[in-house]
């Protein structure tokens, strides 16, 4: 299953209580959202990849903020179905491709973009996405660079996501605001339920 043709928004989330994540992934998948992104931010990440991977089958989960191989090769054995990355640097990229799984390595700019592919990887994470230029830099990438696509995140809201979404060379973004960390400590899935309903709306 590619990443970047699950969902208009994968849910990038940090889980703080192991318990919370196979009721989280159950609240994203009644709103229609099939995927999630569990960042290694937390000692709680990999219990919860591996609880939902278990527990939820039929939800794509994947593991975020992999900045070394050691978290790649951890994130695997945990069950992650897709690998994510905040950068891209060979050794990364190496331990990426190892794993047989897809990946979103983070790129900024075009230099990065181009060592991406120079590893034969065409779809990328492009992030931090409104700090980087926003939708006005995938525009500009999209002439040199149009065998790309992006999954831009970071600082990316329900406002500014269908402007993203609207770009050809943009398959879908990533987004916190699905799974807001007071709604999970409170355990509101309902609300988690109802904002994961309404991404459908975004692609207009």
């Amino acid at each position: 299953m590619n990443p970047l043709d699950t969902s208009p928004v994968i849910p990038v989330v940090v889980i703080d209580n192991p318990k919370d994540a196979v009721p989280l992934a159950k609240a994203l998948l009644d709103g229609g959202v099939g995927i999630i992104e569990v960042t290694l931010r937390s000692n709680a990440a990999l219990p919860a990849i591996e609880a939902i991977a278990a527990e939820v089958p039929e939800m794509l989960v994947g593991a975020g903020t992999l900045v070394t191989p050691v978290q790649i090769e951890a994130a695997v054995k945990a069950g992650a179905g897709f690998l994510v990355s905040p950068g891209s640097t060979p050794a990364l990229l190496n331990a990426l491709t190892d794993t047989g799984l897809p990946y979103l390595p983070g790129v900024s700019t075009v230099s990065e973009i181009l060592t991406v592919l120079e590893h034969g990887i065409t779809e990328m994470k492009f992030f931090p996405a409104e700090s980087s230029g926003g939708t006005a830099a995938l525009k500009a990438f999209a002439g040199p660079l149009p065998q790309v696509r992006f999954c831009p995140t970071g600082g990316i809201t329900p406002a500014t996501a269908p402007g993203y979404l609207a770009l050809p060379n943009v398959g879908c973004v990533g987004g916190s605001w699905l799974t807001p960390a007071a709604a999970i400590e409170a355990g509101e899935w309902e609300r988690i339920r109802d904002l994961a309903a309404a991404t459908t709306a975004l692609r207009g």
